[in-house]
């Protein structure tokens, strides 16, 4: 999986993200079937000019699709830049995402499936589990592809 993840994330393959979102589908269709809309996790503008693309929104648009849910893209936005999460300890992955994300008001009643290459911590889903509700969410999904070993 961090060969597969690397590779979309890093090296540009955004063709593993067919792959990656319909065995994200074939393992968890059921977290999106109540979704009334699919979102990726944002990244940031600069990130994003730097990257090139985001690699959430690549997996979510697969996702939503495949589903036949609604894509979101632009429904969150990182209102702020973040320090990269690796190498960062938990409580070090709390802070860096706090406040960092808005979401428009759309969601009022509605489920929400928030999709994400990889989750280690939680800190990042956590955050947006707790942005979207105010936005009107009536309940969040999230949604990865893979799970990494929390830090120590």
């Amino acid at each position: 999986a961090r060969t597969l993840v690397h590779g979309l994330k890093y090296r540009d393959r955004l063709d593993l993200a067919q792959w990656m979102a319909r065995w994200m589908l074939r393992a968890g269709s059921d977290l999106v079937a109540d979704a009334a809309v699919v979102v990726p996790i944002p990244l940031h503008r600069r990130r994003l000019w730097w990257r090139r693309f985001n690699q959430s929104a690549q997996l979510a648009r697969v996702v939503a699709e495949a589903a036949g849910k609604p894509f979101a893209p632009s429904a969150l936005s990182r209102v702020r830049p973040t320090a990269q999460q690796g190498g960062l300890s938990a409580s070090e992955r709390d802070r860096n995402v706090r406040g960092a994300f808005r979401s428009e008001r759309g969601f009022a009643g509605r489920a929400v499936a928030v999709v994400d290459d990889v989750m280690t911590t939680g800190a990042t889903l956590d955050e947006l589990a707790g942005t979207l509700p105010a936005a009107g969410a009536q309940r969040v999904v999230n949604w990865v592809l893979a799970r990494t070993p929390p830090p120590a």
